[in-house]
Order: structure tokens, then C-alpha cells, then sequence
């Protein structure tokens, strides 16, 4: 990629148009308080513009139901039982968590929506909305994280034509050019979590033209998260890859009404990357597939049996729906092949899907 002069700064919506690395272009497109992707008022949320796992199937609900009832149990019944949904989109994930509780275990839910979008109408009363994460060790219970991490912004670089990685600069529309070579905590993570085949430091040697994006923002934000919980167990379901197998050009895509597109950070689409998760996980995580997880909790894509047909038609359409439904979420080349992180705080909560990991 040939550098670029910097042409004169402009205004894309509230997006100035000047030279800046991924992860600020990203934040300002997707965060902006008036005019960000995910915030602008009477914004659809991410349910308008593509299918996650919660908007698939209340099958996926249903899933995190159950294992919130799973951390029930190995905390004692708690007379408080915390339900962190970071990233909660329009709360559709703790609506439907909340309507697949057992009442006893309702009654004593503390549901929290941790949403930087503004709280959405007709939301149930007992969600406590907000902007950022309770403070550290303030609950105890389940804190999940669905499609989160792939949507914390991050630098993006690529390797020069001596094989140097440079940190990509980008404008508002979405031009790119090569900014400094990278250095200190980036160089060190990129070397430890990427590398090779990209090299990770200023002497290069690497192939030209290949890309990373550096995870560490998304570590940090994950171990924020986890310190939240005081005990219990802090889950994160996203688009992942492992250090064995990174793509050599990168992830970073957009997403707009259903639909994969450009990158362009002027707050018009989403701007996702994959996960690395592998690099997030503490020394007590557990790390397995998503198809692994849910066969785990109970949803499994299992046709009924031909004879209900003949016994009870309505009862096999029903039951050959919620096959269909169970298969998408559970689809190894598909959203079963999201990665799930799951880390345990304290005594009890380790191996609650033990024997899954796969």
C-alpha cells in the first residue's frame, strides 16, 4: 500500500475526516454520542442489521437459562443472582432469559444491561440499564458477553514492502494508508499472539501486505469485565480464531442491513473483527465451540421422530421447528463455530460444561 499525503481534514456526518489508526476511526464511528452506529437515537440496534445468536432462535435464550441456573446451584442459591448482559444490544438477551427462568429462580435475578445505546422503551422495569460494567467484585452470578469483543475497536496493521509491520491509517471514507512501525506494548503482544508468519518488529522480514489487528484493548476489556464478579462465572460467545491459525490478512469487515460491506468508519455500518480469544482466556478459562456449549446445556439439532407425524402432526411441526432452529445455532460452519470463553471467579463454577470441550 503506497503511503498518502494527508489531504485537507472534512466532516462525514460527526466523523472528521483526518488520518487516525483503526481503533479511534472505530470508536468514533461506532460510538459517537449523536451519530455513532450503535447509538444514534432511534437506531434499530444490531437485530436491524444482522443475525446474532439471540435474534436466530429463543433456543439461545433458553441455552443461557440454563446455565445460569447451573451457576445458581454451585454458588448456594444466592439470595441475589446477578445476570450481567455486556453488550445487551436492545436487551433482547435478558428478555428472553428472563421469561425462560424457573420463578424461583426469577424471584431473586438482579438483571443488569451493560448497553452504551440509550435504554430502549417497554424494556422490563427490573433491568437495571447502563453505560458501563459494575464495579469490581459488586456481583455475584452469570456476566455473559454475546458478540461483544468483536466489536471493541482495535489497531489495525500490515506489513510494509520490507515486511515491517505499520499501524493502518484510515479516514472517514475509508482510505487507508501506512502510518509508524509498531512498537512497545503492541510489538509485544503482536509478537506473542500473532507472529509468525507476521513478523513483529522494526527489522522486518516478514511478507509484505499481510494484516493483524491487536487484540490487547479486547484483553483488557475482557479482564475488566471478569473482575466485575465477585464469584461466579463470565462467559464471552464471538467470532474467534486460535493462534495456530490466524487468517494472514486479517477480519476487519463491515456489516450493514444484513449484509457483509466495506469497513468504512464514518458511522454507517458496523466495523467487526474476529476474536482472539486464546489471548483474552485467564489461567482457569475454558475455551470450546459454541455447538459444543449449547449441546452442553441441552439444545441439539435431533429430527423427531416420523412416527409423531401420524400421532400428534401439529406436535412433530412444532418439535421439527425447534430442530431447524437448534441446528442453525449449533452449525459448525456456521454460529456453532463461534468460539465461547468461559471463566470461572472463585470456588464452584469451574466445569459447569465439563467434558465439552470441543
Amino acid at each position: 500500500m503506497p503511503p498518502a499525503r494527508p489531504g485537507p481534514a472534512r466532516t462525514v456526518g460527526q466523523m472528521t475526516n483526518e488520518w487516525c489508526g483503526w481503533r479511534e476511526a472505530t470508536e468514533r464511528a461506532l460510538y459517537s454520542p449523536d451519530d455513532g452506529f450503535y447509538t444514534r437515537p432511534g437506531g434499530p440496534g444490531p437485530a436491524g442489521h444482522f443475525r446474532t445468536s439471540v435474534h436466530a432462535s429463543p433456543l439461545y435464550a433458553g441455552a443461557v437459562a440454563t446455565l445460569l441456573c447451573r451457576v445458581d446451584t454451585a454458588l448456594g442459591r444466592p439470595d441475589e443472582l446477578a445476570l450481567v448482559d455486556v453488550g445487551a444490544g436492545r436487551g433482547e438477551l435478558l428478555t428472553g432469559v428472563l421469561a425462560a427462568l424457573p420463578a424461583e429462580v426469577s424471584a431473586r435475578v438482579r438483571p443488569y444491561a451493560v448497553e452504551r445505546a440509550a435504554r430502549p422503551q417497554g424494556l422490563d422495569p427490573r433491568i437495571d440499564w447502563r453505560g458501563e460494567l459494575p464495579a469490581p467484585g459488586a456481583v455475584t452470578g452469570l456476566l455473559f458477553a454475546n458478540e461483544w469483543l468483536d466489536n471493541v475497536p482495535v489497531e489495525v496493521v500490515e506489513t510494509d514492502e520490507d515486511g515491517v509491520p505499520r499501524r493502518v491509517l484510515v479516514r472517514a471514507d475509508g482510505t487507508e494508508r501506512l502510518g509508524e512501525p509498531v512498537d512497545g506494548a503492541d510489538a509485544d503482544w503482536l509478537r506473542r499472539w500473532w507472529a509468525p508468519p507476521l513478523a513483529a518488529d522494526a527489522t522486518g522480514g516478514g511478507s509484505p501486505g499481510l494484516r493483524a489487528e491487536i487484540g490487547r484493548p479486547r484483553d483488557e476489556a475482557w479482564a475488566r469485565a471478569v473482575r466485575t464478579l465477585r464469584a461466579g462465572l463470565a462467559v464471552a460467545a464471538d467470532y474467534a480464531h486460535e493462534r495456530g491459525d490466524r487468517p494472514l490478512f486479517g477480519t476487519l469487515t463491515g456489516f450493514r442491513d444484513g449484509r457483509e460491506v466495506p469497513p468504512v468508519p464514518d458511522g454507517s455500518c458496523d466495523i467487526t473483527a474476529h476474536v482472539a480469544l486464546d489471548a483474552c482466556a485467564g489461567p482457569s478459562a475454558q475455551r470450546l465451540t459454541q455447538r459444543a456449549a449449547l449441546h452442553a446445556l441441552g439444545v441439539a439439532g435431533r429430527r423427531p421422530p416420523l412416527a409423531l407425524a401420524a400421532t400428534d402432526p401439529s406436535g412433530y411441526v412444532r418439535a421439527l421447528s425447534t430442530a431447524g432452529a437448534a441446528a442453525e445455532l449449533t452449525d459448525p460452519a456456521g454460529l456453532g463455530g463461534f468460539g465461547w470463553l468461559m471463566e470461572p471467579v472463585g470456588r464452584g463454577c469451574a466445569g459447569l460444561l465439563k467434558g465439552w470441550d470441543a
